[in-house]
């Protein structure tokens, strides 16, 4: 089982970190930024900023635009 497989198993994947994202699924940071800034991940689905505007990404969502689900 991989990485991000276990961790959305567990149930400790959802909201993580733009680092933890990039151990989980295999990009880098800068790669994870760049879908951002170009819109391929939006603000609300694949991205959430919080109230300290600290970025996230939704390992959920991830999973769904891999599988070309949104």
């Amino acid at each position: 089982m991989s990485s991000i497989q276990t961790a959305v198993s567990s149930g400790r994947a959802g909201l993580v970190t733009i680092r933890k994202a990039a151990e989980l699924i295999g990009l880098s940071e800068k790669a994870i930024r760049r879908k951002r800034e170009e819109g391929i991940w939006l603000e609300g689905r694949e991205i959430v900023v919080g109230p300290d505007k600290r970025i996230y990404v939704d390992i959920e969502a991830f999973q769904k635009w891999v599988r070309g689900l949104q």
